[in-house]
This record gives C-alpha cells, structure tokens and sequence, in this order.
C-alpha cells in the first residue's frame, strides 16, 4: 500500500481513535505507527482494535524512535510533555509534526520553536478548517470595529483540563492581531465579586463545562446598542482529525519551521 506514513502518538485517546478512523478511509495515508505512554494496557496490540478496525498490522507501541525513523508524518494530540518529547524527535527524523495538543506554556512552547528549525511543525489550539476561518474573521472583526468590546465564550465536555481552550486563545489572539495588541497584557479572566468596570481594550474569555459537548465558541464583538456574534459549533472530533490530515499532506515537501493552519489554508 501507497501513501504518506503517517504515525498517531496518542492513538488510544479520543482522537488518535478518530484519526484511526480517517486514515483507514482516506486514499493517501497509510498507518505507520501508533504511539501510547508506557504502562497503556493495550502496548502490543494491533492499533485497529483501539478503533473498532479491521487489522492494520501496526502494533500499538510506547517506543517513538523506530516508528518515526522512517515515517514522514505525526500528528500529535497529546500533553505539552510528551508533544515537546515528539517536536525533538522530529527534528531528528525531519518530518511533518502536527500539534494539536493544548495547554502548552511559554517554555514548552519555546522548546516547540527550536525543534522546527529542523522539523516542519503545523500547530494549531484547533484543527478545523471552520475554526481557522473563524480566526481570521475574528481579526478582521476587531480591527475593523476597535470601538467594540471582545468576549469569548467556549464550551467544552466535563472531561476537559485545560481552560481557556486551546480555541478560544487562537480567536483570543487572532482579535489582539487585528488590533496590533498582546493578548498577554489584555487578556481578562475568571470575573468573580465585584471587579470594577470593563476595561477598555480588553479581550474577556469565559469557559464553560460540561457533558459530552464536542467544542463550542463564540466570539462577540459587543459595542454601543448592538452586537455581533461569530460563532463555531464542532458535531464531530472527525473535522480535527481531517484538519490533521490536510495539514501533515500540506506539510509534505515544505521547509523546516513553525507553521499555523492559516498557513495550510492560504488565510
């Protein structure tokens, strides 16, 4: 069989099980690898049966140098530790990492930097198309509109550790680009008591959680007697794992660096 060689590193999660799912229908990737931490019950089987799949002959491993070798793509959706673990070991490889993991810090995020200056390395908080759009909607919004103030709502399943999400830090920063802000020094979260009033130029993010909900956000721009409202609702994890897909083929051939899915998309 034909394709890019694609390896899974958090194949057993949600959505490794989700990109099992998408490259055994899709005609241009081939299962190279699945990857779990050390101690996974299911190290030493056939990765197909994490996803309910005919067999695929590709053991479920927690060992990432043999696999990689020789792969030319990974998509990763795991923790900060082990997606900065993975960038090195791309770098070393010099193959496409996609990064859809969130939560990551500025030292980590650091480390992620370094290791694309030999690694083509697609990372994005959200791998939909619809969300990247979003994003560059959300930029134009705010600059468009500076007189507007900038909230952000998402909604996530209970299970969720990390909050804002990964998304709504995208759109957070995709507002503060189209107003030539940091979204550091303006981000305002977690409103409790009496705060005071809003203040101007801030851009508000508020998290919720809660049952199965795959991903929802809202970007409101709410300025003097009306608002605007762009909103994302996610139905299936299968539009990130297409994402995924799109950006580790976009990657193909591309020179080593950190890229972003408006990269992949043209925006």
């Amino acid at each position: 069989m034909s394709g890019i060689k694609v390896v899974i590193a958090g194949a057993a999660g949600r959505m490794g099980q989700t990109l099992l799912r998408a490259i055994a229908e899709s005609k241009d990737f081939v299962l190279h690898g699945a990857l779990e931490h050390k101690g996974h019950p299911d190290l030493g089987g056939d990765a197909s049966a994490l996803a309910g799949l005919k067999p695929f002959g590709v053991m479920l491993s927690d060992d990432p140098l043999p696999v990689l070798a020789d792969a030319q793509a990974l998509i990763d959706f795991t923790t900060p530790k082990t997606s900065v673990e993975l960038a090195a070991l791309s770098a070393q490889a010099r193959i496409v990492h996609v990064i859809g993991t969130t939560g990551i810090g500025a030292e980590d995020q650091a480390k992620i930097a370094a290791a694309a200056r030999h690694a083509t390395i697609v990372q994005s908080g959200n791998m939909s198309l619809g969300v990247n759009l979003l994003a560059a909607l959300a930029k134009q919004a705010a600059k468009a509109l500076p007189g507007f103030d900038v909230e952000i709502v998402e909604m996530h399943h209970r299970a969720k550790v990390d909050a804002p999400s990964g998304t709504a830090l995208l759109l957070g920063r995709a507002a503060a680009a189209g107003r030539e802000i940091s979204l550091d020094g303006h981000s305002a979260r977690g409103r409790d008591g009496h705060t005071g009033p809003r203040n101007d130029g801030a851009i508000g993010f508020a998290s919720l959680r809660g049952g199965t909900v795959v991903g929802e956000h809202d970007v409101i721009l709410a300025g003097p007697h009306e608002r605007i409202v762009l909103r994302h609702i996610a139905e299936d994890r299968a539009i990130f794992a297409n994402g995924a897909l799109t950006a580790a083929r976009w990657g193909q051939g591309k020179k080593p660096g950190l890229y972003a899915m408006a990269d992949v998309l043209g925006l």
